[in-house]
């Protein structure tokens, strides 16, 4: 013990005679007390978040602002609840519309878009005037890529709100944004991203009559470089894209993304390769009686519907015994069934839309889907259809020779494709595809007062699809021995004849 205390008081004299050793362990001391009280100083912040985090969670007997969402999902907004920092993007996009924005800050941000389209290329898309007639889940969606891609000028079109259900697939909507109109929460969200981009928002339904006005020029005369159609009423989708067509406007539009769910699916094409949509048939069933069958591009789904898939949803029990089920609806005649959509398909159909249009504008080369090109398998069905008529006039003691028959190619692609949807009505088959009668001729079904010639009463909707054997067993059991098609046919068969019958009937009916 005493070599151990002789040794230690040695060093410590030589500790307390070296200046250098008392300042290092000094610095260490001090170090020391500096983390810890970093380290105390935190703790206490974290501890003091997480109690004021705690505090503003309200407690379920306080009073809150529940009764402010409104009857179909959109909150009641009031006037003056802007955020400042609302405020002061508003103001900037003022400025920087007027001039007063750094360029190279916008190219700078345009950086990635500008080596890809050249400048020549985003020179044009900067200086584009795009209208956007539907700003819901797809609208929303090609309105955000349009402006972030430079698009110069923005004219949204949208009479609805946002409401609580379109938050799954709305582009820039926040729960601040339940009950105000879509067109302006796309407006002040976007500025926020891209100032200098020139917005007109008209919170309006688009309609034929009013189709001049809100398809018309920008303020300083410029017409619409392109127009997307994101519509998901028929009438109105109908209309717009017939005035596009007859003012030789450039149009894109957007089928139904509802009820789809498979992105290997979606393809851009002409509207009449579009196919398995409900949506695209009916438009296109309605543009063909306006003498429109192709033309147009579109977005759609080529996805099948099928066992355990989403579908349209009937209104629940609950809600019909309410009465009044017309008042469910934002607008008379709109859909009041419940439209099934995974959020991620809009968003799909909306960047494929805006791509569209980005590529048109700026002429960056890309090749575009064609059409069928079924028009030669239209003509033979023609012929064969001609043929048909013929032996069945023969089979009756008629000259066959001359035979004129009411029916034209555009006639036969829209009965195989938008009555038919491309399949036999007996097999369900889609190849060898022909039209025949359904029931033996009866009575004057020719007209022979035209000296030379047989003309042949046949009315479009006495016409059915089969393939070409099925038709062939048609003539010789129907046509010329006389059998009911109800004795030949099974009662599914029967009744679908007549249902796409009756669909057509209506359909021309609002010609």
């Amino acid at each position: 013990m005493s070599l151990w205390s002789s040794w230690l008081a040695e060093r410590s004299s030589d500790i307390a005679s070296s200046h250098r050793v008392q300042l290092a362990l000094t610095a260490t001391v001090a170090a020391a007390l500096g983390v810890s009280a970093v380290i105390g100083l935190q703790n206490a912040r974290r501890i003091y978040s997480v109690y004021d985090l705690k505090e503003s969670i309200p407690d379920l007997n306080s009073p809150h602002d529940v009764e402010k969402i409104n009857d179909f999902g959109g909150a009641v907004a009031e006037a003056g609840s802007e955020s400042k920092d609302d405020e002061r993007s508003a103001a900037l996009a003022r400025r920087a519309r007027l001039g007063d924005y750094d360029e190279d800050l916008v190219l700078e941000q345009l950086a990635r878009n500008r080596v890809f389209l050249t400048d020549d290329g985003l020179a044009k898309l900067r200086k584009a005037f795009v209208i956007v007639v539907g700003c819901g889940g797809v609208g929303s969606h090609a309105t955000a890529a349009l402006a972030r891609s430079g698009c110069g000028r923005l004219r949204l079109i949208d009479f609805d709100q946002v409401t609580l259900s379109s938050l799954n697939r709305h582009a820039v909507a926040t729960l601040a944004d339940v009950g105000t109109p879509k067109v302006l929460c796309l407006q002040k969200r976007l500025e926020q991203v891209v100032p200098w981009t020139q917005f007109e928002c008209l919170n309006q339904l688009f309609g034929e009559k009013s189709a001049a006005s809100q398809l018309g020029p920008w303020a300083n005369g410029q017409k619409p470089d392109y127009v997307i159609d994101a519509i998901d009423n028929i009438d109105s989708k109908v209309a717009l894209l017939l005035y596009c067509h007859r003012n030789g406007i450039q149009v894109v539009s957007s089928m139904g993304a509802g009820c789809k769910s498979d992105p290997t699916r979606v393809f851009i094409g002409d509207i009449s390769a579009s196919a398995e949509d409900p949506l695209s048939r009916a438009t296109r069933r309605k543009l063909r009686l306006q003498g429109v069958k192709d033309g147009i591009p579109v977005v759609f789904s080529s996805e099948k519907p099928g066992p355990g898939k989403a579908e349209l949803l009937p209104l629940s029990e609950d809600e019909f015994n309410k009465g009044s089920v017309n008042e469910l609806g934002v607008l008379p005649d709109f859909r009041v069934r419940i439209l099934p959509v995974l959020g991620t398909m809009p968003a799909l159909f909306g960047l494929c839309v805006a791509n569209h249009v980005i590529l048109e504008i700026t002429g960056y080369p890309h090749e575009y889907l064609p059409s069928k090109g079924r028009e030669k398998m239209y003509e033979g069905i023609l012929m064969q259809l001609q043929g048909l008529e013929e032996r069945v006039a023969k089979h009756h003691g008629f000259e066959p020779g001359g035979v004129r028959i009411p029916v034209t190619v555009d006639d036969v692609g829209y009965f195989i494709e938008e009555v038919w949807r491309g399949r036999s009505a007996v097999s369900g088959l889609a190849s060898r595809l022909a039209l025949t009668r359904w029931r033996k001729p009866a009575g004057k079904w020719l007209d022979t007062r035209t000296p030379g010639q047989t003309a042949d009463v046949l009315r479009l909707d006495e016409l059915v699809c089969m393939t070409k054997d099925e038709m062939l067993r048609h003539e010789k059991e129907v046509l010329r021995e006389g059998r009911a098609p109800e004795e030949l046919y099974d009662q599914s068969v029967v009744e679908l004849v007549e249902r796409r019958w009756r669909e057509e009937r209506a359909f021309r009916a609002q010609r």
